[in-house]
């Protein structure tokens, strides 16, 4: 997960896995944040924090972790499936 020190979009989708009990990789980006935006922009088409991926797949920002997990698809990509 892309991070940005302070967002409340990061801090939002941290705790959700930690509350899920998902172990994460945080690769925080607040020493040159403009080079982070144009390396996100690049590989995801998205400049937001954070960006998050799972497995290979790209699942987007908090927002569509939040859904994921509402809908049970996060656990479902998480068990591999």
């Amino acid at each position: 997960m892309y991070t940005l020190r302070f967002c409340r979009h990061s801090i939002r989708a941290k705790w959700r896995l930690r509350r899920r009990g998902v172990a994460f990789r945080e690769i925080r980006t607040h020493r040159d944040v403009a080079r982070a935006r144009a390396e996100l922009r690049d590989r995801f088409g998205a400049d937001t924090f954070p960006q998050i991926v799972i497995g290979d797949r790209h699942i987007g920002g908090a927002d569509e972790l939040v859904q994921l997990d509402r809908s049970g698809e996060l656990a479902r990509l998480l068990a591999g499936g």
